[in-house]
């Protein structure tokens, strides 16, 4: 009797000192809910940090027709004096609004040493074996005039040359090809002229004969291969604040980004002097990304194009100038123009000008956007307006509206209530907000009615410091967090129909905003770790929803663990995604309920860092990125090993 209450006791003991087993996880394999959209994760595209000129848009010469506020900036004019010849800048307003200014160079004698010079964007990147592509808009004045061409590094080696003669009378185009010698991410473009006499120049452009899908004057194929590569479901287009301009003048005008590149009207870019921290003088919209290039993208890309279109209004953070009611009429009227340019017949006018730039079929719109992040009752009243003439004419299109700039707060309870009460159709929420509030709101949707409006997340960065902070990091703490909330938005995709990160795009050099999702400079592009994240769920988005159960409840946060679960009906696969948002490593089982027949191995991503401050970096740009390996899998019992601060891809296929 004694040795059995000695037993009893170090049983008890033992097991106040062990901590207890934590019981399995729940998945319901036979139980899917909720259809995911394919739509489910997608691309924000905003012309910041230089996204389109100097960025995606793979131009090299800034300022090309010499339409910039300072006409010159860009350019340096190098021995312009009496003895040489000069350039003078000519305004043809009352010819062409559109492209109104181009250079005149006058050379003295044959001797001359005049130059111009074109700095491109924080410099050129020119690759060592590549082709580049030269051409300007020219027209032979007195004499006979040549051009000399040459790529010159930061030291002042040339990397590239060749020679273009000047003919006609009349402005024609002229073009030329030459190869470089070298790699170089500081080069530029340089001009001499031989021979004496007087040249017009305009539209001087250069392009590497590789972009993507190798198409002339076509984009910087690394950066559109990044987006391909998150096999995103949309695409969200130009904006942003730059959509609304800081006033309506300025506003983002899509009839003026189609058509012949040197018949496109440029614009000063929102944000060239937003941010008294990084004041970028020389950003500038020319528009040879337009919407066109955008559409082609997305079709590209294999993803639905969603553009959005100022509702007449400018940024409420800036002029918050709106369009009076009487006059809105042509701001619905290019809404309506849109809808026939990209879905109408080549018999239409805006059809058959798609069908003349070089794409006679539809591209198939179905998602509008009626303005980007406006508040308040002018915008309700306004789209009204928009709902009514687009759905009178286009039933079948789905409209975006939009909740403001902030997840919660008066602006957004005005919104909420507004737009149910409109039977708005999908509802834009932004969020950008700290680690913390990611984590904390993983929940945000479980509660949301399922009759109401569908949810677009169409903004959202977890912030390391604070919003518009020029010292915000794309560190692990942040990709973590948002993990975290995204297997939130996942498990709620009855209610959530599309999700994108943002911004997009950012300059090294050239940045007004952070964090980002991709990170590039002249040579080099590198995704963040929230990049990983992405493309972690985008990649495996499936087809259904699967309930992953805590105890009888939905894996939310409890003991610092999300997740989310997934059925794909296509490959007949499940997909796991867990986040261990604890400082520890933590082993779980995953009871397989419901299941039939399993195949031996799973597929296993696992994404983590060593700290929560740590980064990718253009030197080091996997730093963060998904490991992958294999896993057995033995009964219905699945046993995981969740390293600390991780994210964790399961994948395996039914039998």
């Amino acid at each position: 009797m004694q040795k059995l209450i000695l037993l009893l006791l170090n049983t008890i003991c033992w097991s106040l000192i062990l901590p207890a087993q934590a019981p399995p996880l729940q998945l319901q394999i036979d139980q899917p809910g909720a259809a995911i959209q394919p739509t489910m994760w997608g691309i924000f595209f905003e012309d910041i940090n230089l996204a389109a000129d100097g960025g995606i848009y793979a131009e090299l010469v800034k300022n090309r027709s010499f339409e910039f506020s300072e006409p010159l900036m860009g350019w340096k004019v190098e021995n312009a004096e009496s003895e040489f010849g000069n350039v003078l800048i000519i305004n043809r307003s009352g010819l062409n609004s559109a492209n109104p200014r181009f250079a005149r160079v006058s050379v003295q004698n044959d001797n001359s040493k005049l130059e111009l010079h074109n700095q491109g964007f924080r410099g050129m990147g020119i690759k060592q074996g590549e082709t580049y592509h030269f051409s300007l808009w020219a027209k032979a004045g007195t004499g006979n005039l040549s051009l000399n061409l040459s790529l010159v590094s930061s030291t002042g080696k040339k990397l590239a040359q060749g020679s273009l003669p000047i003919s006609g009378s009349t402005w024609k185009k002229h073009e030329l090809s030459f190869k470089a010698s070298d790699t170089e991410a500081k080069a530029k473009l340089v001009i001499t002229f031989q021979g004496k006499g007087s040249v017009d120049l305009d539209m001087i452009s250069l392009f590497p004969a590789t972009t993507w899908k190798n198409r002339p004057g076509g984009l910087r194929a690394d950066l559109a291969q990044l987006l391909a590569d998150l096999k995103p479901g949309f695409l969200r287009f130009p904006g942003g604040c730059i959509v609304e301009g800081r006033d309506l003048s300025q506003r983002y005008q899509w009839k003026k980004s189609v058509g012949a590149i040197e018949s496109r009207e440029m614009i000063v870019n929102r944000w060239n002097t937003e941010f008294l921290h990084r004041p970028t003088p020389d950003y500038y919209q020319t528009f040879g990304l337009g919407f066109f290039e955008y559409f082609q993208l997305a079709e590209d890309i294999g993803a639905e194009p969603l553009p959005i279109l100022n509702c007449g209004m400018a940024c409420q953070f800036n002029t918050a100038e709106v369009v009076p009611m009487d006059e809105l009429d042509p701001y619905v009227q290019d809404a309506l123009d849109l809808i026939e340019f990209a879905n109408g017949s080549t018999d239409s006018p805006w059809g058959k000008l798609r069908a003349e730039m070089g794409h006679p079929a539809p591209f198939k719109l179905k998602l509008l956007g009626v303005g980007n992040e406006q508040w308040g009752p002018q915008y309700f009243e306004r789209y009204k307006v928009f709902a009514k003439a687009i759905k009178a004419k286009y039933p079948n299109i789905k409209l975006v509206s939009g909740t403001g700039p902030f997840p919660e707060g008066s602006f957004f309870d005005l919104a909420n209530q507004e737009l149910k009460d409109l039977n708005a159709e999908i509802v834009d929420e932004h969020y950008y907000r700290n680690p913390s509030w990611f984590l904390d709101n993983a929940t945000r949707y479980d509660k949301y009615d399922r009759k109401g409006p569908k949810i677009f997340a169409g903004e959202y960065a977890a912030q390391s410091v604070a919003i518009a902070s020029p010292d915000n990091k794309n560190n692990w703490e942040c990709a973590l967090s948002e993990a975290a909330f995204m297997t939130g938005l996942e498990r709620n995709a009855e209610v959530v129909n599309l999700c994108s990160y943002a911004p997009l795009f950012a300059h090294s050099e050239g940045w007004q905003w952070t964090p980002n999702l991709i990170w590039f400079d002249n040579l080099r592009a590198m995704g963040t770790p929230n990049y990983y994240v992405q493309k972690l769920f985008s990649n495996f988005k499936g087809t259904h929803t699967l309930p992953l159960l805590h105890q009888g409840q939905p894996l939310t946060g409890q003991e610092r663990l999300y997740g989310s679960a997934v059925l794909d009906k296509n490959s007949n696969e499940v997909i796991l995604k867990l986040v261990n948002a604890t400082d520890k490593n933590v082993s779980r089982d995953v009871e397989l309920a419901g299941i039939k027949k399993l195949n031996t191995t799973a597929t296993q991503w696992v994404l983590k860092g060593t700290q929560l401050d740590q980064l990718n970096s253009l030197d080091k740009p996997t730093n963060i990125s998904p490991i992958e390996s294999s896993m057995p899998l033995k009964g219905k019992m699945l046993k995981v090993e969740l390293a600390a601060h991780s994210v964790t891809v399961l994948k395996f296929k039914l039998g």
